[in-house]
C-alpha cells in the first residue's frame, strides 16, 4: 500500500533512486568517514524536508532512495546534500575551518531514476548492493 505525504495543497509520493561518486574515483569512503556520512546525509535531507528511505555507502559510490517533496527539484536536493556534506567532510576529516572554495569531495553530476511502482525492488537492490557487485565480478 502506498504512503502518501502531504503539503498544504498537495498529496504526493515522489521517490528517486540516486547514485553519486567521490571525485577521486578510488576507495575513499571507509572507516570513520563511512560511519559519519550516513548521519550527515540524513540530517541534510531532513533540512530540505526529504527522507532517505534506503541508502548504502559503497567504497566507490553512494546509493540512496530519496523521497523528495514536489516543491524541490531532484537537482536542488542532491546538489544541497553533496555540497553541504563536502563542507562537513572538509571540516571534520581534513581540518579546514573556513574558505571552502575549491573543496570538491564529490564528482560533478549524479545518476537519478524515478522509483515508481518498483520501489521494493529498488530498495532491495540498494540494500544488497555489495552482493550484486560481487556477482557482477564473476560474470565475463
Amino acid at each position: 500500500m502506498r504512503e502518501y505525504q502531504s503539503l498544504s495543497y498537495t498529496r504526493w509520493n515522489c521517490k528517486y533512486h540516486v547514485v553519486f561518486i567521490p571525485k577521486p574515483r578510488r576507495k575513499v569512503m571507509f572507516g570513520q568517514l563511512r560511519k559519519q556520512l550516513g548521519t550527515i546525509f540524513h540530517e541534510l535531507a531532513k533540512q530540505k524536508g526529504c527522507e532517505i528511505v534506503e541508502g548504502h555507502l559503497m567504497a566507490y559510490h553512494v546509493h540512496m532512495c530519496l523521497s523528495i517533496p514536489p516543491k524541490y527539484t531532484v537537482y536542488n536536493v542532491v546538489g544541497f546534500i553533496k555540497g553541504k556534506s563536502a563542507i562537513s567532510i572538509a571540516r571534520t576529516f581534513r581540518g579546514k575551518t573556513k574558505n571552502f572554495t575549491g573543496e570538491n569531495f564529490w564528482a560533478r553530476g549524479f545518476f537519478v531514476s524515478t522509483v515508481g511502482l518498483d520501489e521494493e525492488m529498488i530498495r532491495n537492490y540498494i540494500r544488497e548492493q555489495e552482493r550484486y557487485e560481487q556477482l557482477s565480478l564473476w560474470k565475463s
